[in-house]
């Protein structure tokens, strides 16, 4: 279909004046509005302003521009049906071939410290929206053109076909155009409803409309007989799991990804030389250290069993040192992601084809929202971003810390975070001894956490443990005091704490309330 008129219509006008060149060039005829008319004049384009197209002048400060037959029905005329192209001819209205339109900017105006609801409602489109679903509806005689990063392949085609675009273009921009305008409503409408009736605004909407591009579909997803795709948030958080970039390897599974996002999410939080290995969404050794080589070695000690065919995440550049170790120790891994990779680290991984390596820049950015799909319904809440410091802590034993064992305790309760409850971590030296994770009760993640320390003939004499939530009886405190422990970081809150600091007390051991609760389920 060839283009003939177009009409341009902008709030962005990136790149606008290149576009409305490039359409001249192909003997299209211009409409514009407003600020966008003026721009095109002053640059020295022949274009048509609306008001003087309709015979209506722009009115009621700027709400009222395009809603007009003249314009609307030059958009929704069926070039198809003999009747609608009779009756436009009737009415004297040319057709428009393309309409290229952006909306009022209400989600950067709400982002504003402060707004008003009054200015957030002014910046409501109205004929925008009802221009882009025009021409979008009627794709098959209409090209509808959103989005700046379009112009340049919108210009080639018609370079190339002599001044027209395919049905198959105008089928994916109108595809584009309907997700421009619903994702427009929704986040007008989260907006809206986030204000209560005095118009002050909640943590949670009243009514929540989501919006996600999907990346890549997926071979399958949590097992082969599922299926499963991968989309990301429009504007995804700096720093996330969502904006990794893949060097090599193997194309990411359902399974990958979710346990990329829970290492490189606990290897965040730490500001040290960090690496987090992670097995089935639990870290399964994790260490700081005065450098990543001396962390990779010490997480890897841990439990080596566990962490072959796991998940490494770096907080810093891999260089060919880290490589070789892990080599040296014939370490299969299904992913390892960092912030930077040396030349050198990048040639050696690449003699391990399958080997997945992914590259995302290192932010601490809070993530908004955290969803989890339930039957009939979504749960929402924020993220735990709380990370205990040693001025929360509470010394509730006879003993109190000393400052290795404070830091040893700290340590130990930030990987906690990222333990399946019931959680129980061992640790010293900066480094995780044994983890028990996701038992149904509290004392038998603590005997499996001793077990897998026993079983990497790590020592727990003198060690820290951590729990991410209170011991409900003594028995718990019993078992890692028999295995060697002699500090206890916990929430505290339980109906039975004096008989848990009583037991802390007669073994000798430290231990140290939060008050914070760190559940992960």
């Amino acid at each position: 279909m060839k283009i003939r008129q177009a009409l341009i219509s902008l709030s962005n006008k990136d790149k606008a004046l290149e576009f409305a060149q490039g359409l001249i060039a192909h003997g299209v005829s211009l409409l514009s509005t407003g600020g966008t008319a003026r721009m095109l004049r002053d640059a020295g384009l022949q274009v048509t302003e609306v008001g003087d197209y309709t015979g209506f002048p722009e009115m009621l400060d700027g709400r009222v521009k395009t809603l007009h037959p003249r314009v609307h029905g030059g958009i929704l005329a069926r070039r198809d049906l003999p009747e609608h192209m009779e009756t436009i001819e009737q009415h004297d209205i040319p057709t428009i071939d393309l309409v290229c339109v952006n909306l009022y900017p209400f989600r950067e105006t709400v982002a504003k410290p402060g707004v008003t609801l009054a200015e957030a409602i002014e910046n409501i489109d109205i004929g925008g929206p009802a221009m882009v679903r025009s021409a979008a509806k009627n794709y098959q005689g209409v090209a509808v053109v959103t989005d700046p990063a379009d112009y340049p392949a919108l210009l080639a085609e018609m370079a190339s076909s002599a001044g027209a675009l395919s049905e198959a273009t105008r089928f994916s921009l109108a595809k584009k155009a309907f997700v421009h305008t619903a994702r427009y409503d929704a986040a007008i409408a989260n907006w809206l409803t986030s204000l209560d009736e005095n118009q002050q605004p909640q943590a949670f909407s009243e009514n929540l409309q989501l919006a996600f591009d999907r990346i890549e579909t997926l071979r399958y997803g949590e097992n082969p007989h599922q299926q499963a795709a991968f989309y990301r948030d429009p504007t995804p958080t700096a720093g996330s799991i969502a904006n990794y970039r893949q060097l090599q390897g193997k194309e990411l599974s359902y399974n990958n990804i979710a346990d990329a996002d829970a290492a490189w999410e606990c290897v965040k939080t730490f500001e040290a030389p960090a690496c987090v290995i992670i097995k089935h969404a639990n870290p399964c050794g994790v260490a700081v250290s005065a450098n990543l080589l001396s962390a990779y070695e010490k997480a890897f000690q841990t439990d080596s069993t566990s962490a072959f065919g796991g998940i490494i995440a770096f907080n810093g550049t891999v260089d060919i040192d880290i490589v070789a170790a892990m080599n040296a120790r014939k370490h299969f891994v299904e992913v390892l992601l960092a912030p930077a990779f040396t030349e050198a680290a990048k040639d050696m991984l690449s003699g391990k084809q399958n080997l997945r390596v992914l590259e995302l820049p290192l932010a601490r950015a809070d993530h908004g929202f955290e969803m989890k799909r339930v039957g009939g319904g979504l749960l929402v809440q924020t993220p735990d971003r709380f990370n205990v410091q040693a001025s929360d802590l509470r010394v509730v034993s006879e003993l109190a810390p000393s400052d290795s064992q404070v830091d040893n305790l700290l340590f130990a309760y930030r990987v906690a975070k990222f333990v399946k409850s019931n959680a129980i971590v061992f640790c010293g030296r900066g480094m995780t001894l044994g983890v028990g994770a996701g038992q149904m009760s509290r004392v038998d993640s603590t005997r499996i956490a001793v077990s897998k320390a026993h079983n990497a003939c790590l020592d727990l004499a003198g060690s820290c443990v951590a729990s991410d939530a209170f011991f409900p009886f003594r028995d718990g405190i019993d078992v890692l005091a028999a295995a060697g422990a002699k500090a206890v970081i916990q929430p505290g809150g339980s109906m039975r704490d004096e008989e848990v600091i009583a037991a802390a007390n007669e073994h000798g051991l430290t231990m140290v309330f939060t008050g914070a609760r760190h559940f992960r389920h």
